[in-house]
């Protein structure tokens, strides 16, 4: 079996996301940059995980840049994958090393299939005023992010601005203080999908709370999402019965939900001999 799961706000967590004061008995750092810890993964889900990463594949699949997933020390020092899908699916490492097919694939889909990347700067900087944004960067050389201030963003503009990138090939995602915007062809179902006819493994379990999760959740067997983030927001503004469920628990702890869900897909699989592959 097969667990792939987006990382920030799923599993682990800033300290704006926890949802509980960093004191909290329960919270284990999962990144430390010079010293200082700048996000968690609760104790309960590392244990699972722990725990079923010997008997299933896990991948996490992340818009994290290489250079920021590399920088989580829980999966370059407790728990190594050897398969991990970062920058939105742009890239995909083995055992800590790019595939180079994969990304010069992905590269020839965007110039077929996309805007160019400065045309689209441009789109977005007519409507996303200067002193709006904190940082602006062009990551991986596939997708920008923008830390923005979010109560000053006018959503009806930002919706419109949307609508007009997803015309000519590129996406929106608003997460927390984020804005993403990305090529079409760089997303995580795509770059999942490759890596399960790799590893030739099946059934797949899915967990992740955005909208760049979407495709990752849809294109699994099994999912689950977190009771916070855009996933479970546009479900609530819509209420559109999705195919999988969420946890009740918002913050850090939900983390223990997903990793018990993701445990019962598969005890419930080896019953029944599908599981351990």
């Amino acid at each position: 079996m097969i667990y792939a799961s987006d990382l920030d706000r799923t599993l682990i967590y800033s300290l704006g996301a926890l949802g509980v004061p960093e004191d909290t008995p329960g919270l284990v750092p999962a990144e430390i940059i010079e010293g200082v810890t700048r996000s968690y993964i609760s104790r309960g889900a590392l244990k699972l995980l722990q725990e079923l990463t010997a008997d299933i594949i896990f991948m996490p699949v992340t818009t994290r840049t290489i250079a920021e997933y590399k920088r989580i020390n829980l999966f370059q020092e407790t728990l190594i994958p050897d398969y991990a899908v970062t920058s939105n699916g742009g890239n995909i490492l083995v055992n800590g090393v790019v595939d180079q097919k994969w990304r010069s694939q992905i590269g020839r889909l965007v110039l077929q299939h996309s805007a160019d990347a400065e045309e689209v700067r441009q789109i977005v900087r007519s409507v996303v005023r200067t002193e709006w944004i904190i940082s602006e960067r062009y990551c991986d050389e596939l997708f920008y992010t923008y830390m923005v201030y979010r109560d000053l963003l006018p959503l009806d503009e930002i919706n419109h601005m949307s609508e007009r990138l997803h015309r000519i090939g590129w996406r929106v995602s608003l997460q927390g203080r984020k804005l993403y915007v990305v090529p079409e062809a760089v997303n995580k179902s795509d770059a999942i999908i490759h890596v399960r006819r790799t590893v030739r493994s099946e059934p797949m379990v899915a967990s992740g709370d955005s909208l760049l999760d979407k495709s990752l959740l849809e294109s699994a067997d099994y999912a689950i999402a977190p009771c916070h983030g855009e996933i479970f927001a546009e479900q609530q503004a819509t209420q559109v019965k999705l195919k999988y469920p969420f946890t009740e628990c918002r913050g850090i702890f939900a983390g223990d939900e997903i990793m018990r869900y993701v445990q019962k897909i598969y005890h419930n699989l080896s019953t029944l001999g599908v599981g351990p592959q």
